[in-house]
């Protein structure tokens, strides 16, 4: 069984062991165990192929995504598996004052990374921030680099990926902004399914809808960073 995976802590990366791990990826584990599904293979990739790869086959599932009304015309999503805030990878300091994508657009010289199809594009775009400001890149890593060279001045993702590549790479002198709520309330992310996969994609869903927001759950979760609340906000979500 293959699983798609991006370098994104907390919810993929790799140990000091070498193995791979993080909340996405220890939950499709655990989905894939409940089913009987011996082999796991995450296969790692960027942003950019998730969906695509699904579509041609090189793997059946793919780490936690936003549903979005495009992506759902070539891909199916699972149930929820966290709802998280966007956030600012920024400079430490914070030189600009950015207190989100409204600050960004006001400023008349900020520029913002986001990686290639991200959603935070097209919420930074939305708010008013132009193209000519906008730099896109491929990973992570490439986008949080280019902060701390300072080439942007902000990089848009979850804050919850933020705030892991902080914990991960302390010496960087970096920080986290988070997006206010009145901006861009938390967002849904699912696991991705190829279009014609409906019957893995229940056989997942059942899996968790038992699973989610129980003890187990909230463990796994919690060593990730998450908070009971931010599991509430799946454990109880209505399909």
């Amino acid at each position: 069984m293959k699983f798609a995976y991006l370098i994104e802590p907390p919810f993929n990366c790799i140990d000091a062991t070498g193995r791979v791990t993080g909340c996405d990826v220890e939950l499709a584990r655990h989905v894939f165990c409940e089913l009987g599904i011996a082999e796991f293979e995450p296969v790692e990739t960027e942003f950019g192929a998730l969906l695509p790869g699904l579509a041609q086959g090189r793997w059946r599932m793919t780490t936690g995504l936003f549903g979005t009304d495009e992506r759902r015309q070539t891909a199916q999503f699972s149930r929820p598996i966290w709802a998280l805030p966007d956030g600012l990878l920024v400079a430490k300091g914070n030189p600009l004052g950015l207190s989100g994508y409204q600050s960004l657009a006001d400023h008349p010289h900020a520029r913002l990374a986001v990686i290639r199809d991200q959603f935070q594009h097209r919420s930074a775009v939305e708010f008013g921030l132009p193209e000519d400001r906008i730099a896109v890149f491929e990973t992570y890593t490439e986008a949080a680099k280019a902060v701390k060279d300072q080439a942007v001045d902000a990089y848009a993702s979850v804050g919850m990926a933020h705030a892991g590549f902080i914990a991960q790479n302390s010496a960087w002198p970096i920080e986290l902004v988070p997006v206010p709520p009145r901006e861009k309330p938390p967002a849904f992310g699912s696991f991705a399914f190829c279009l014609d996969d409906t019957a893995f994609l229940r056989d997942v869903n059942a899996v968790l809808s038992h699973y989610l927001g129980t003890d187990a759950h909230r463990a796994i979760a919690a060593s990730f960073g998450f908070s009971d609340h931010e599991v509430d906000l799946v454990a109880g979500f209505d399909t």
